[in-house]
């Protein structure tokens, strides 16, 4: 088969031919039929995190090492199964990618996503820029019955992650409008899964223009350009004197300075981006606000299979999606990196 990897860092995929895998045990071979490309892909690409001051975490720091095949957000056709595999072939089914260890207390609790030893597709094992992808379990394959492959294959990234994040909130999408910080594919699946929740409405915060219109056009409340020197002032003015629910899908330090200046007391900060940086908080303005900061890291399987669920039900996620053949990969990287992507570049095999 033909896989596009990672091969070094920094420098174009490059195509290389891998025997198919052949699946034993509990194993399921998936043909790809659409795989997307999200930040983290680009994260990989680049090989290092960005934690500010000048300090970078490195993907061998975490255990991961080149090549890699990229792409998590994976849907495919089953084409053949290991012996202790009960599947059918055929069948059309979205890939849950962030697979643990299977022995820790996290995977114990289901909980593979924030795993210690990650075996996650496209990350540590290969993932959806290949033609063939071998998924340990076929409890990670979710029927999508009758959803478009390319638009469902964001659900396993930027959908699950908007909607585990959007569920530690509560009832306060309920209660007031959810400040969303990000137009990109996790935005735009933020303000679609709100209104499938039956939340008040997002208020959308981003930088370019073209994506504020994008998040007007898929519903958001109101868009605002996080580089306007009175940006606080006007998520305050919107949101009755501060926001009680903040999620920040970028992860930057200058978007939780702004959303540190845009809060009310007793507000709850989410963040799922890691764009990186870092920021500085008086100690005490944590229990005198009182204000809640919390972390979320994509989801649970439980997570993804009732989202779709839900998009099954609402068309929930569905996001706009621009599909391009496996062979652009590099131009598509490229475009993500350069912010030219409105949505999801979907690869489509």
């Amino acid at each position: 088969m033909r896989a596009h990897c990672i091969v070094r860092h920094g420098e174009p995929l490059e195509a290389l031919d891998r025997p198919i895998p052949e699946p034993v045990g509990t194993e399921v071979l998936v043909r790809v039929t659409a795989a997307g490309l999200c930040h983290t892909d680009l994260h990989i690409w680049e090989g290092s995190y960005d934690l500010g001051g000048g300090k970078r975490l490195t993907l061998a720091e975490r255990g991961i090492h080149l090549p890699i095949t990229p792409s998590h957000e994976i849907c495919g056709e089953i084409v053949a199964a290991g012996s202790l595999a009960d599947v059918r072939r055929g069948l059309r089914c979205l890939v849950h990618p962030w697979i643990g260890c299977g022995a820790c207390a996290a995977c114990q609790r289901g909980e593979e996503n924030i795993c210690i030893k990650p075996q996650s597709l496209g990350i540590v094992r290969p993932g959806g820029f290949g033609e063939y992808v071998l998924v340990p379990d076929p409890r990670y394959l979710i029927d999508i019955e009758d959803l478009d492959a390319a638009q469902a294959a964001p659900l396993a990234c930027a959908g699950l992650t908007t909607f585990s994040a959007l569920k530690k909130f509560g009832a306060r999408i309920h209660e007031a409008p959810l400040v969303v910080i990000g137009a990109g594919g996790l935005g735009l699946s933020a303000i679609s899964i709100l209104r499938a929740l039956g939340g008040i409405g997002a208020i959308v915060v981003d930088v370019d223009a073209r994506k504020r219109e994008a998040a007007l056009t898929a519903g958001a409340l109101l868009a605002i350009d996080g580089n306007a020197a009175d940006a606080a002032q006007q998520i305050a003015k919107s949101t009755d004197g501060g926001a009680r629910a903040i999620l920040d899908l970028v992860g930057a330090t200058a978007t939780q300075t702004l959303a540190l200046a845009s809060i009310a007391r007793g507000a709850h900060i989410v963040i799922c981006g890691l764009m990186g940086g870092n920021i500085t908080i008086p100690l005490p303005f944590i229990p005198m606000r009182p204000i809640t900061i919390q972390g979320s890291y994509v989801g649970t399987l439980d997570e993804l299979r009732a989202l779709v669920e839900l998009a099954k039900r609402s068309k929930a996620a569905i996001i706009p999606v621009t599909r391009r053949p496996l062979s652009e990969a590099n131009d598509a990287l490229r475009d993500l990196r350069d912010g030219k992507v409105i949505g999801r570049i979907v690869l489509v095999h």
